[in-house]
């Protein structure tokens, strides 16, 4: 039976927010749906070590951290990329070093990396408009999709592909944080990981980013990432 590691930030260190309970709940939807029998256990990072030393001789841990606060210690697959992916100073020196500025910014690219390839979702944006701040009034919230030019969206893909394929990065969804100037864009970060942007896809995309994300983790096929109609 596969055993998967849920890894989130303590709970005392959360805003008050339902994001990260949205999160999980997607994530764990789309592992009970696997055809492998698959349990589930969510391990707050105070916690990881502990888990994990009692966990080791297991055959089949699959990791899915939702945080970057990781232990420097603690030693999983992806360590050296999520590592990297925390420094965001040094990320942002090595994209500039690929001849690409940095900023901050207020998009998401979803990049569904697969075995045979990454797929680009459409991006992600912030709603910023009085009605959503008050329905959701612990957090702003997120759209999907927004819509680019090829001006935008051709370098924004060959940043995002140039920067996985330098980190090694395995199969998983990752969202590159980026920015607009007049001079074109700029990067801000990457998570690799669907973070809370992601929460935009459920019922936009088909399939979902953390259905996307759990089968580049199990090595299942994906082909097409489509926005439904209502929302195009």
């Amino acid at each position: 039976m596969r055993k998967v590691l849920i890894v989130v930030d303590a709970a005392d260190e959360l805003p008050v927010s339902p994001t990260i309970a949205e999160i999980v709940s997607a994530l764990k939807q789309s592992a009970l749906n696997s055809p492998v029998p698959t349990t589930i256990q969510i391990v707050e990072t105070q916690f990881i070590a502990s888990v994990w030393a009692d966990l080791q001789n297991q055959a089949e841990i699959l990791w899915c951290p939702l945080t970057l606060n990781l232990p420097e210690s603690l030693e999983f697959p992806a360590q050296s990329l999520y590592q990297a992916c925390r420094d965001v100073t040094g990320l942002r020196q090595l994209v500039e070093q690929l001849g690409s500025t940095t900023g901050v910014g207020d998009f998401w690219l979803p990049i569904v990396l697969t075995a045979k390839g990454p797929l680009y979702g459409e991006v992600i944006g912030r709603v910023e408009d009085d009605e959503s701040r008050r329905l959701e009034p612990t957090l702003k919230g997120y759209r999907q999709p927004v819509h680019l030019s090829d001006i935008w969206r051709q370098p924004l893909y060959q940043l995002g592909h140039r920067l996985l394929q330098f980190l090694s990065a395995p199969p998983a969804v990752y969202l590159l944080q980026f920015g607009f100037q007049e001079q074109g864009i700029f990067f801000d970060r990457l998570l690799p990981f669907p973070g809370e942007p992601a929460i935009a896809s459920i019922n936009v995309q088909k399939p979902d980013l953390f259905t996307c994300h759990w089968h580049c983790l199990t090595g299942q096929a994906i082909y097409d990432l489509q926005i439904n109609a209502f929302h195009d």
